[in-house]
């Protein structure tokens, strides 16, 4: 049976004969790696499902810019505060089953978002929908680390983000497409059953935990689980990686919808959601990190990802459609080369040493939240004192920092000896 290396920390370290995790091409690697492409699908298609609707609904409830993005920036307030939670709870409960219950709780409060009254209504709905959403983000690395083996964690989790950008792209596509037909309403429903769709293939696909451990449930065992979290320099600096990194391409995203839909581009929602067509560029370059940063390492990945996002946020500058969507497309594949690696190192850092992965996932991903949320809402602000080429300073300043910080890492010593 697995034992704990420590017998308070929460992290299992598998004994000698027992499940060292599938392994690329077997029939389990396919399994979890598919099913957690679909939830990060649903997820993330979920969490911004407002996104490519932000002027549509200021209009139809008479708000301003930055309050519309309140739309998409409380769902991921209630997300960063649920992941301090949800993610303790998961060395409880265990991954799967909150997995599952996280996904089917979002569906439904999905759909009654499309049915929301009022302004405030919504606002509270989607505030109540990231608390749902947070089951998944918060275990699902922790769960690649515990259930395949080593050698394609980094592989696997450039996958599993891979997703996520997949899940980005079709929540605001289907939501501007749906939404120039029909109204906002029936887009966010359309968006709901997506989520349903793929909760139901979760269910069937995902394999049950074999390398899980569950902590005692005690006050004092988490308390120290949170404690060793925060207590490690190069975690808190992924930490602070990934909510510089976020706030970035949340506040382009925001503020861009209102940009297309202005002079001199003046388009549609559909046309003007179509520039989230970049995404799955970011689903390949996450996955193309993730095999980098196996063969030479995290540290030299991170860096060149920032940089790559910083160039893709100034081409955007000029009044010129193509050099904007070209410039969201060099920025999304920076950013998610950048959070694919991140979010991988900081279980695998965190298993390193000593420190529960769950729990150093939760932190990251709230700080990741944090990020986009306050960020993601002086993009409005922004973009109302400054138009574009204010967002542009912001987003920019924000990747600028973050390479600094990926930089900074080079400093702080490895606590793999096979990892650098």
């Amino acid at each position: 049976m697995p034992v704990r290396q420590d017998g308070s920390s929460g992290v299992a370290r598998p004994a000698a004969g027992t499940h060292v995790g599938h392994r690329a091409g077997e029939a389990g690697y396919r399994r979890v790696t598919a099913s957690l492409v679909a939830a990060g699908i649903a997820t993330f298609a979920l969490l911004y499902s407002t996104q490519a609707l932000l002027p549509e609904l200021a209009r139809s409830f008479s708000v301003s810019a930055a309050q519309s993005t309140l739309s998409l920036s409380l769902t991921t307030v209630g997300l960063g505060g649920a992941l301090l939670v949800a993610g303790p709870l998961s060395e409880v409960v265990g991954r799967t089953r909150l997995i599952h219950l996280s996904l089917t709780s979002s569906a439904v409060v999905a759909l009654a978002c499309a049915v929301a009254p009022t302004w405030e209504v919504l606002l509270v709905l989607r505030l109540l929908e990231g608390v749902t959403l947070a089951g998944l983000p918060a275990v699902a690395t922790a769960y690649l680390h515990e259930e395949l083996h080593r050698d394609t964690h980094a592989r696997a989790a450039g996958l599993y983000i891979g997703g996520t950008a997949l899940g980005g792209m079709t929540g605001r596509l289907v939501t501007g497409a749906v939404a120039d037909v029909a109204g906002w309403r029936w887009a966010l429903a359309a968006v709901g059953v997506v989520v349903a769709l793929c909760a139901l293939a979760v269910w069937l696909l995902l394999p049950p935990s074999r390398g899980f451990v569950p902590a005692p449930a005690r006050l004092g065992v988490l308390a120290t689980m949170a404690r060793r979290a925060l207590a490690d320099r190069g975690l808190l600096t992924l930490y602070a990686v990934g909510a510089c990194s976020a706030g970035a391409l949340v506040a382009v995203f925001n503020a861009v919808g209102f940009r297309l839909t202005a002079a001199p581009f003046s388009l549609g929602l559909a046309a003007a959601g179509l520039v989230f067509l970049v995404y799955p560029v970011g689903s390949v370059s996450s996955a193309l990190a993730g095999r980098l940063a196996g063969r030479f390492s995290r540290r030299a990945v991170v860096p060149v990802g920032c940089l790559a996002a910083v160039a893709g946020v100034l081409l955007t500058l000029p009044a010129s459609l193509p050099l904007l969507v070209a410039g969201l497309a060099v920025l999304t594949a920076g950013f998610f080369a950048v959070h694919g690696v991140a979010s991988g190192w900081v279980p695998a850092r965190a298993r390193a040493g000593g420190v529960a992965a769950g729990q150093a996932a939760s932190f990251y991903l709230f700080a990741y939240y944090l990020g986009s949320s306050v960020f993601g809402s002086l993009a409005g602000t922004a973009w109302t004192a400054g138009a574009w080429p204010a967002v542009v300073a912001l987003a920019s300043a924000l990747l600028v920092l973050s390479g600094l910080l990926a930089l900074w890492l080079w400093r702080i010593p490895s606590l793999d000896p096979l990892r650098r």
